[in-house]
């Protein structure tokens, strides 16, 4: 991989709920990086499969949706919008129908190969910071820096609880947590890329961890790299 010298992968791995997006996005912030949430790509997929009243279980149909789907991350002041065939769906992606759906489609090996095809173009020059579930064992194996953040399974959920609050959306604390264990067996028993701590990852447990800890504790990883060469 071609890279400026101060230019690196920094690689966030780890299940739902564990903070990944608001860290990576503002440690990208902090390094004058882009953000690339891989997640959101997969989810901009799951979206137009429920827009088109695709079974999530139909793998061919799925895979074929896919081809010729174009989404792109466009920065949009110091933020990332999710673009899905030309339209802004930042907002829509986050939806709770979506939230169900996303693993059943993201194992589907067509629809993997395109992302992280889009994935490594967008990397190829380094200086992003990108996270989901297998961006350094994948995606970019070769990542600089790999972090692997985890949470309590509870400590999850009441932040996925307080992001759908934000959206308006009122939840049940309990059945959140049973979304949430079952995310992670589905993520972690697929067959395509499953979600795993690559070997060389740094593990990061945020249960304690304000974000401002969080970013820092990166940032500082990153910086390390960064002077050495």
């Amino acid at each position: 991989m071609s890279q400026n010298l101060k230019q690196i992968v920094i690689a966030i791995d780890g299940p739902a709920a564990s903070g990944k997006t608001t860290t990576a996005r503002l440690v990208a912030e902090r390094l004058g990086y882009l953000h690339v949430d891989t997640g959101a790509m997969y989810r901009a997929v799951t979206l137009k499969v429920l827009l088109h009243r695709i079974n999530i279980r139909d793998a061919e149909a799925v895979e074929q949706l896919t081809d010729g789907t174009e989404i792109r991350l466009e920065r949009d002041d110091g933020d990332v919008k999710v673009v899905l065939d030309g339209e802004d769906v930042t907002k829509q992606i986050r939806e709770p129908e979506v939230t169900k759906a996303v693993s059943a489609v993201s194992s589907y090996e067509k629809v993997r190969e395109a992302m992280v095809r889009e994935q490594r173009s967008i990397g190829k020059e380094g200086g992003i910071v990108v996270e989901g579930r297998d961006t350094g064992t994948v995606v970019f194996p070769d990542a600089q820096l790999k972090i692997y953040m985890v949470a309590f399974v509870k400590e999850r959920a009441r932040r996925r609880q307080r992001e759908l609050k934000t959206q308006g959306v009122v939840s049940d604390l309990e059945s959140i947590v049973q979304e949430i264990v079952e995310r992670d067996e589905k993520d972690s028993s697929r067959r395509v890329s499953p979600l795993r701590k690559a070997a060389d990852a740094v593990v990061l447990d945020t249960s304690r961890m304000t974000i401002e800890q969080q970013v820092e504790f990166i940032v500082e990883k990153a910086r390390e790299i960064i002077n050495k060469r």
